[in-house]
């Protein structure tokens, strides 16, 4: 090959890079190459309104990681601009909820009100250059002055109110003078602009309202149109991402760092929510959700919020993989829900204990096994992972199966026990099935079977095969336990929504069961460790009611999936 074809290759190993990057690093790194910044630095700025969910879980990861792939730095900031909606317990569990993500704001956690002196001197300045002004308009003559989509709105009568006298009503705005909504002070720009954001937005209104951080020291509020800029122009923030809703906004979010004359303004760049098939993530509806006792809060395990999936068993590695696969495009699209199943599935598979439990317990007696005797047997932690080695579990004469394991008039095809059938009782020995004991309603209570101890599992026995392994635990020894059975809060056949906006709930979203038997070893499992049951699925231990002794296990997904990765 000579040099010629070399330098080809080459050439073209950088265009498949360069085509690699999403649409985000192509304008950081032409920022970077133009001068427009010389370093990176990003925000995650949510309203401390309600707890997050996945979405959020994207903006964060993306904005993080912008930070930490250009060497920059990643500030955290509340944009708490309105009291209404607002609690310091939102703000307690979103800064749970990015900590658990991974995502370090080290010492820069900030706050919009914060700023709310600097964002009052920024509206002075703005009357100032007859670029604001103080309206009397009620919001529903603001809505009739605005115009439409395809019609321009009209000038407000106090639009070309003096300088003078403008500063002096907005002093009186602040000092509490006027009744809440009497007064709103407007940005001056353009009622006939094709862009409705552009017509004179409001950027403060009278509000008497207590804030969590502020108290009461203001009665006049910043909107966050006008305050959004001013926050990334204040920290240095380079590159405001957020999402499309946002696009229409920019106009105005320039409007203001450039009438504002700050140095070095942000760039806001706008890319496509992750939307979830199948699931609920609107505010309202979930805190009606836990106002009706529907779920048990915010954080319930059938949610989606960050809360309720780090609860529900799920990893910040299986949500990094969930948003790495989805990508950043400009382009809104829904991801199905099983994408995310997959991930957890994924991130566990390798790394978390196999464990015997039995859900829906039988009691196994071995007739010709000692009454007095229990043993110790060497069961491998994960088969696909030797490293996780291996642990002890007792076995006696008294086990628990799982009821399905056992059928006294078997179809077909059926390998589990039924009288006369050998199976492999898992890491064990085989046994045969005698017969079975019943309640007065024909419930069976006991199965009996004997062993054979020439079969005992890691001797090397190969005298003869058995088509069927079930799992165990030894009644003696096993810890009982609650295990909670969930599926999506929403009936999927129906779809999110009814006719009346009101939700499609699942009526079979979660089931209890009460009566379940681990092995012992999971009696000091601790919060949100997880293992794999055996044939049932991944399961995590409930922060919220486990107690020490007697934990309360989540299923945070079952084992298999029929969703599959789609091709590149």
């Amino acid at each position: 090959m000579n040099v010629n074809e070399n330098m080809e290759v080459s050439e073209t190993a950088e265009e498949k890079e360069v085509v690699s990057r999403n649409f985000i690093e192509q304008i950081i790194d032409k920022d970077l190459a133009e001068g427009h910044c010389e370093t990176v630095r990003t925000r995650f700025p949510p309203e401390p309104n309600g707890y997050l969910h996945i979405g959020h879980a994207k903006s964060i990861l993306l904005n993080y990681g912008l930070a930490q792939q250009y060497g920059g730095k990643f500030n955290m900031r509340f944009d708490d601009t309105n009291p209404t909606k607002e609690k310091t317990e939102f703000v307690e569990s979103i800064l749970a909820d990015i900590k658990w993500l991974g995502a370090d704001w080290e010492d820069r956690l900030f706050f919009a009100s914060n700023y709310f002196d600097e964002m009052y001197e920024g509206a002075i300045k703005l009357i100032k250059k007859g670029k604001a002004y103080v309206s009397d308009l009620t919001a529903e003559e603001m809505r009739e002055y605005r115009g439409t989509l395809t019609e321009p709105g009209k000038n407000d009568p106090n639009r070309e109110r003096s300088i003078e006298e403008n500063l002096e009503l907005f002093e009186k705005m602040k000092n509490g003078e006027f009744a809440d909504g009497e007064k709103t002070l407007r940005a001056k720009i353009d009622m006939a602009s094709p862009n409705i954001n552009m017509r004179d937005p409001i950027i403060y209104r009278v509000a008497r309202m207590t804030h969590h951080n502020t108290g009461d020291k203001w009665c006049i509020y910043p909107m966050y149109d006008y305050a959004h800029p001013i926050e990334d122009a204040i920290e240095g923030i380079t590159h405001s991402i957020c999402t499309l809703e946002f696009e229409d906004h920019r106009p105005l979010y320039d409007w203001v760092v450039r009438e504002l004359e700050y140095e070095n303004p942000p760039k806001q760049i706008e890319f496509a929510k992750m939307y979830l098939t199948n699931v609920v993530t609107g505010k309202r509806y979930i805190k009606k959700l836990v106002e009706d006792g529907i779920v048990d809060g915010w954080d319930d395990p059938r949610l989606v919020s960050i809360a309720a999936l780090r609860r529900r068993g799920f990893t910040p590695e299986s949500i990094k993989m969930f948003v790495e696969l989805c990508g950043v495009s400009k382009s809104n699209s829904s991801v199905d829900y099983a994408m995310l199943e997959y991930c957890i599935r994924e991130a566990l598979k390798l790394k978390r204990p196999r464990m015997m439990a039995v859900l829906d317990p039988v009691k196994l007696v071995i007739d010709n096994y000692p009454e007095d005797q229990t043993e110790m047997l060497d069961v491998a932690n994960n088969l696909e992972n030797e490293a996780m080695g291996s642990r002890q579990v007792p076995f006696g004469r008294e086990l628990y199966i799982d009821r399905e394991d056992f059928m006294e008039e078997p179809p077909k095809k059926y390998f589990r026990l039924f009288p006369g059938n050998e199976v492999r009782l898992m890491n064990a020995y085989f046994v045969t099935c005698t017969g079975c004991e019943k309640d007065e309603n024909g419930n069976v209570t006991v199965v009996h079977c004997t062993y054979d101890p020439e079969t005992k599992c890691g001797t090397g026995f190969t005298g003869r095969k058995v088509k069927g392994t079930i799992h165990w635990v030894p009644a003696k020894e096993a810890v009982k336990a609650e295990v909670r059975l969930y599926e999506n809060i929403i009936d999927e056949e129906k779809g999110v929504y009814n006719d009346d906006g009101s939700l499609n709930l699942n009526p079979n979203s979660l089931t209890v069961l009460k009566e379940c038997y681990m092995e012992p070893a999971l009696k000091d499992a601790k919060p949100y460790e997880s293992f794999q049951f055996v044939r049932q699925g991944y399961f995590c231990v409930d922060a919220k009611d486990s107690k020490d002794g007697a934990p309360v296990f989540n299923r945070i997904v079952s084992l298999k999936s029929s969703y599959t990765l789609p091709k590149a």
